[in-house]
């Protein structure tokens, strides 16, 4: 008898699910919105499971009952006592088959780590990281920002300072100064750091590209803020590192998120820091959907090894979203 597998990303802007049969083929996806219940409440976390699971199943031809295993990445699955109602609204959406829920950074790094272990680093938004060793043993950080810097908003954040600094001669003159203030069209530093204070002006962590242009055109401010980022992402990394012991295996640090797309300016930096301790670690850009490893945690509750399926299931699934209308 066929075994079909279910994996499911639940995100805090959207939601994927992925059906695969038991040779790593992708049979059917699915995609929804946000369903973080931080943002949008347990109930919201149902809906977002119902909704993006029947998707795929039917884009597969499948129903709930020829499942042999689901696994899930769940945002905002954070903490032990999230366990149960995490698991209560996966049980709500009925199914039979046995099921895992892991954070959603988990999912991530079994989707792009070819050993099935390592350590993973989001940097969008925000930043988390979470590792597993061989022996699925866990590290991890807080992932809710307390001394974790490196994200979009934090560099944002950096950026303001900087500009600060520039106005009140703490530090040096940058182009980030004018780049903002365009963007705002506050007419000096003051009027923007008002602005900002008394709410008419808003800055989140959607101009972290704007500060990546600005070090490109050579601008040393722009440029050391966001080499910080990256130092900071590595020492997130190397903390969960030391957690797990593996300082002196090879293992694969695997990269999820946009700041990424900065290239070597931020890469680097973090290399750096990460392999001054663990010598032999790569780092290596997440390039499949992370709803991939949702599979292949399903596949490990019923006893399946999913490495040797791995690169054919990353290969069919990027078939299928080729296929997809």
């Amino acid at each position: 008898m066929p075994g079909f597998y279910l994996g499911v990303d639940i995100g805090g802007t959207k939601s994927h699910a992925l059906v695969a049969d038991d040779r790593g083929d992708a049979l059917g996806f699915g995609t929804h919105g946000p369903g973080n219940h931080e943002q949008v409440g347990y109930q919201g976390l149902r809906s977002a499971l119902q909704n993006v699971v029947e998707k795929a199943l039917a884009a597969a031809g499948l129903t709930k009952v020829q499942l042999s295993a689901a696994g899930f990445g769940i945002a905002g699955y954070d903490w032990p006592s999230e366990r149960q109602p995490t698991l209560d609204a996966i049980q709500s959406i009925g199914l039979i088959a046995p099921v895992e829920a892991v954070n959603d950074t988990v999912i991530g790094l079994l989707a792009g780590a070819s050993q099935g272990w390592g350590v993973a680093v989001v940097a969008g938004t925000g930043t988390n990281c979470w590792g597993w060793d061989e022996h699925h043993n866990v590290g991890r950080v807080t992932g809710v920002g307390i001394g974790e810097h490196g994200g979009a908003g934090s560099l944002v954040d950096q950026a303001l300072s900087a500009i600060a600094h520039e106005w009140t001669k703490r530090g040096p003159k940058t182009h980030l100064t004018a780049e903002f203030l365009h963007l705002t069209g506050a007419k000096d530093i003051p009027s923007l750091i008002e602005g900002l204070e008394m709410g008419e002006y808003f800055i989140s962590g959607d101009y972290a590209p704007l500060v990546h242009q600005v070090a490109l055109q050579g601008d040393p401010v722009a440029l050391s803020i966001i080499q910080w980022a990256g130092r900071e992402l590595g020492h997130t990394a190397t903390a969960v590192i030391r957690q797990l012991g593996i300082e002196h295996l090879g293992f694969e640090v695997v990269l999820v998120g946009s700041l990424y797309d900065m290239g070597d300016l931020i890469i680097e930096p973090m290399r750096q820091v990460i392999t001054s301790e663990a010598p032999q670690a790569s780092l290596v850009r997440l390039s499949s959907p992370p709803v991939v490893g949702g599979v292949l945690l399903a596949m490990e509750q019923v006893g399946v090894n999913p490495i040797p399926l791995r690169d054919h299931l990353i290969k069919s699934t990027q078939m299928l979203l080729e296929k997809a209308p």
